[in-house]
């Protein structure tokens, strides 16, 4: 579960790019907390492993028919809890549809509570674009969809919640350090059809996926955090799902950013001469002019 400890952030942060033109219309970067002078270390939680033949295998079935697939498409649905200030949390959602063809193709286009925004790769480059703001941002990429991600995550703070899915092995990076993983049951009110339910955790969180029963595809996930005081909830449901589709090679790319106007491709930056406000955490698509897994 390597890159689910990196949900938090793509939740606050989520797959985001700062167009980093247009400061005035950005939001604040939220100040990081000051640590307690004298704050107690709080003992790692360590549990035994605790690893379900049944589950591991519905895992490693799931992760086979990803992995198989050269191509593949699917509906997001990101649905993230933020702290209120009068005491419950509120939830935000955004959904995203997802086109991807290994090892080098790839695009995102999101709506949601977030400005709306197309994320594409094409092997060579990755781009962002606002359309509201007709914004862009364009940078060099590496030739494969994983070491894409990764530079696009160490540069500009962009990740997607999904990313495990499109690994070239989903089961090595979901499964990489799980203590516990057991079935749950089965369910048939996800997506419509019959799913596996499977629980995981490990010393840092607790995940609960939903495998359809059938397929194999991953329908839901459900995550919290055990260093999250607030127990905060933070989900990713999956609908749509074509395996091998023929995709066109112009899907990889847009056409209307061709004539927005030129951004840095760069991590969110606080607008200049502006007071430091935390603003509501939503899922930042990759060009969210206002400001970003991820």
């Amino acid at each position: 579960m390597t890159r689910f400890r990196t949900f938090v952030l793509a939740v606050l942060l989520a797959t985001g790019l700062a167009l980093t033109a247009t400061a005035g219309a950005q939001q604040a970067v939220p100040a990081k907390a000051a640590a307690p002078a004298k704050a107690a270390a709080k003992p790692a939680l360590s549990l035994a492993p605790e690893l379900e033949p049944k589950a591991v295998e519905l895992l490693r079935a799931m992760s086979a028919r990803l992995a198989a697939a050269q191509s593949m498409s699917f509906t997001a649905l990101v649905t993230y809890e933020h702290p209120s200030r009068i005491g419950p949390a509120l939830a935000y959602s955004t959904v995203s549809e997802v086109t991807m063809q290994r090892p080098d193709k790839l695009r995102v286009v999101t709506v949601g509570d977030a400005p709306a925004s197309e994320f594409t790769y094409d092997g060579k480059t990755m781009t962002a674009f606002a359309p509201a703001e007709n914004l862009v941002a364009v940078a060099p990429a590496p030739p494969t969809i994983e070491a894409m991600l990764k530079l696009a995550f160490d540069s500009a703070a962009i990740y997607f919640p999904f990313a495990d899915v499109m690994a070239v092995d989903p089961y090595k990076t979901i499964a990489n350090d799980l203590t516990v993983a057991f079935v749950i049951g089965q369910s048939k009110v996800i997506g419509g059809v019959t799913t596996d339910v499977v629980g995981l955790a490990s010393d840092t969180m607790f995940v609960q996926l939903w495998i359809g029963a059938d397929d194999r595809l991953p329908r839901k996930m459900s995550a919290v955090f055990r260093g999250d005081p607030l127990r905060l909830r933070h989900q990713l449901e999956m609908s749509n799902w074509k395996l091998d589709p023929a995709i066109a090679a112009e899907a990889f790319a847009s056409m209307k950013a061709a004539d927005a106007k030129s951004v840095p491709f760069a991590a969110p930056q606080p607008p200049a001469n502006a007071p430091m406000k935390r603003a509501p955490a939503r899922a930042k698509t990759p060009a969210t002019a206002a400001s970003k897994p991820q």
